[in-house]
């Protein structure tokens, strides 16, 4: 199958200038990068696309069983990146996109030569020792609630994700987002991403990672923010004057400016 089809992949920006690869989280589209793109295309190639199951993919493609752990999607990550020959591209991925990136650098490490991590979390769920934000119960009843309801789940919890009550548009967008996303798929990404526990991966990261986390993110706390930054060696973290859990939304200048100083120190 081709991968610029099946991922719905886009390339821009300069051609002669490093890769930026920028990748959206569950219920999003590459669309949710449109405020970051324009301060990248003058001096940087930056590929966009789509999760089989999200955006314009082809979704023909999908598969339950290859998309039930964050390694199918990962494996998606690296064949974009082997169809555009690749090599030590930045990867810029948003929540779960983040944890994707770090198994994706694993996988192949020729194709990712630095990490960009916004508002990641390894683990969604508390833990002995490490808090994700949400008891087991907790999770159990979202995903309960999201495959009753997908639609209602999504007119919920798409302000409560965005936070900014003040900026209403921003939840309508992301809950056109979510609704715009085949259930079923999206019920497969749901459970992949607040299911997984990925915190083993980081410690395995070696390329420059830049973690960036908002003052407030109910999906994905400072303390989450803390552990990522302590596990991975060397890596950098910078808390956004952002809340809720996507900043490049709410608060595109400063994380631009966040990722293009990380980009000019590589």
């Amino acid at each position: 199958m081709d991968i610029a089809s099946r991922n719905h992949v886009t390339v821009t920006g300069n051609a002669q200038g490093p890769t930026v690869v920028l990748a959206h989280g569950f219920g999003c589209d590459q669309n949710m990068w449109r405020l970051t793109v324009p301060a990248l295309v003058d001096d940087y190639r930056v590929v966009l696309f789509d999760y089989v199951g999200s955006g314009r993919s082809d979704v023909s493609a999908f598969s339950e069983e290859r998309y039930a752990s964050l390694d199918g999607y990962a494996r998606d990550v690296v064949e974009v990146c082997e169809a555009l020959e690749l090599r030590d591209a930045v990867f810029v991925g948003h929540s779960v996109s983040a944890m994707i990136g770090v198994l994706a650098a694993g996988m192949a490490p020729e194709r990712i030569g630095a990490l960009v991590m916004v508002a990641p979390s390894p683990r969604y769920i508390d833990d002995e020792g490490y808090r994700g934000g949400f008891s087991a119960e907790d999770i159990d009843e979202l995903l309960a609630s999201l495959e009753a309801n997908y639609l209602g789940w999504s007119a919920a919890m798409a302000p409560v994700i965005m936070g900014n009550a003040d900026r209403p548009e921003l939840g309508d967008e992301l809950k056109n987002s979510f609704c715009a996303t085949d259930p079923d798929m999206a019920r497969v990404f749901a459970r992949t991403t607040f299911l997984s526990d990925s915190r083993d991966d980081l410690k395995d990261v070696s390329v420059p990672t830049l973690v960036l986390e908002c003052t407030q993110d109910v999906i994905a706390p400072r303390e989450v923010g803390a552990f990522v930054h302590q596990a991975i060696p060397g890596s950098r973290l910078i808390t956004l004057d952002a809340t809720g859990h996507c900043p490049h939304l709410s608060a595109p200048e400063a994380t631009n400016q966040a990722i293009l100083d990380f980009l000019a120190s590589l």
